[in-house]
């Protein structure tokens, strides 16, 4: 599967499909589909439909081997819970079983067009070992010690240039 690619709902099911009669040596006789409206999971296994659904996103910022490793894991969901064993993230079971296919234990982090970064605008430095630490917001160092030697902090505001070289 390509990671650049868009995948259909069909070709998902047929991926999941070969999945786990490969892995699993058991058939996935389910529905399999994206689900756009997933944010903070990349896959997600229904209990009661036995459904599996996949985030879309996960496809196009991490590609095809982040989301085998996710189709894994929701197959290792699905396999258990249906044999009657023991089927959560926090069972012995679970984790033998997700190990020994290789499925991935968390999926990676998505980008978050909606969040921006602020550069670091302040930085304090320790006046007798002299560490450094950026801060994106003004803070009162009156009230705070260097972490390294406990000495006192000065708070030096950065400019344009400074902002850019420390980001």
């Amino acid at each position: 599967m390509q990671s650049g690619q868009a995948m259909t709902d069909a070709e998902l099911q047929k991926w999941i499909e070969r999945l786990s009669l490969e892995h699993f040596g058991v058939p996935f006789r389910h529905r399999a589909f994206f689900n756009a409206r997933l944010r903070s999971t990349g896959g997600r296994y229904a209990l009661r439909s036995h459904d599996i659904d996949i985030n879309p996103r996960q496809l196009a910022a991490h590609g095809a081997e982040a989301v085998e490793g996710i189709i894994k894991h929701e197959l290792c969901h699905y396999h258990l819970h249906i044999a009657g064993r023991g089927y959560r993230h926090r069972d012995a079971d679970f984790k033998r079983l997700l190990a020994r296919v290789g499925g991935s234990r968390y999926c990676q982090a998505l980008p978050d067009p909606t969040r921006r970064t602020l550069p670091f605008k302040y930085r304090l430095v320790c006046a007798d070992c002299g560490m450094e630490y950026k801060r994106k917001r003004r803070m009162d160092v009156s009230r705070y010690r260097c972490g390294r030697c406990a000495g006192n902090l000065r708070l030096e505001e950065l400019n344009a240039d400074d902002v850019r070289k420390i980001d």
